[in-house]
Order: C-alpha cells, then sequence, then structure tokens
C-alpha cells in the first residue's frame, strides 16, 4: 500500500507539471512595446489594433482546439474557447471584425512572429530563442 501511494503521488506530480507548462506571449525581438495580459487580451478580441508605438499589429493564434490555444483563450482573454468562437461568429455575422490568423503549429507560431516585426503571438517557454521578445508568462 504504501508503494501504491508513493507511485500515485509521483505520477500526480508529473501529470500535474505536464498540464502546467509556462506559456510565452511573444512579439518580434525587434518589437519595443511592451505590453500586459489585459493589453493583449484586448488585441486578440479585436478591440486594439496597433502596439503602443503606433505599428499595426497582427495577431496570431494556434489553431482551434489546441490545448495551448485554450489555456490561452481561458487564461488571457479569460473566456473558454466556446466563447471565444461565438464572439468572432458574432463579428464576422456583422462585418466587425475578423479573427486572427490561425497558425497549426507553435514551431509555425515562433517563425512567423521572429518574422513579421507586427506580429504577436504565444508559444510554449522552453521554444523561444532570440529572435522574438516575451511580453509575459503565464
Amino acid at each position: 500500500m504504501k508503494y501504491i501511494k508513493i507511485i500515485l503521488s509521483s505520477l500526480l506530480v508529473v501529470f500535474s507539471s505536464l498540464s502546467f507548462a509556462e506559456v510565452a506571449v511573444i512579439v518580434n525581438a525587434a518589437n519595443a512595446d511592451a505590453l500586459d495580459k489585459e493589453e493583449v487580451g484586448k488585441i486578440f478580441l479585436g478591440k486594439v489594433k496597433k502596439f503602443p508605438s503606433g505599428n499595426s499589429i497582427i495577431p496570431i493564434n494556434l489553431s482551434s482546439g489546441d490545448a495551448i490555444r485554450d489555456g490561452f483563450d481561458e487564461t488571457v482573454l479569460e473566456k473558454s474557447p466556446k466563447q471565444v468562437k461565438s464572439y468572432w461568429s458574432k463579428l464576422v455575422f456583422t462585418g466587425k471584425g475578423t479573427p486572427p490568423q490561425e497558425v497549426g503549429s507553435a514551431a509555425d507560431m515562433l517563425q512567423l512572429v521572429s518574422s513579421n516585426p507586427d506580429a504577436i503571438g504565444y508559444i510554449p517557454a522552453d521554444q523561444v530563442n532570440d529572435t522574438v521578445k516575451v511580453l509575459f508568462t503565464y
């Protein structure tokens, strides 16, 4: 019985760390702007379209259904993935907005943000390199 408790405790620690992998919100390394969670949320909901410096913003999302995207929606946008989809459906239907571009992987996100000074996105923090700047992690 003692060994079962030890094994279960170990598994709990492993799975907890997997589900709470840190995510970094990133911009191009040349971008000098600083943004907080609330500002980034407004960007990804189409409420803010320019960086504080005046440059246009190109928000990039991971594909719908991606676990990192779901976490971003819940943590940064403070909405469930279903609520975000409904929000954008309403804006698109009324002609008042276009949802962020989507990419299929964190590697694609990193490549796109690192090659475009106006892009903003998010990737697992352990995939960050010197081609991007981290605004914050969660």
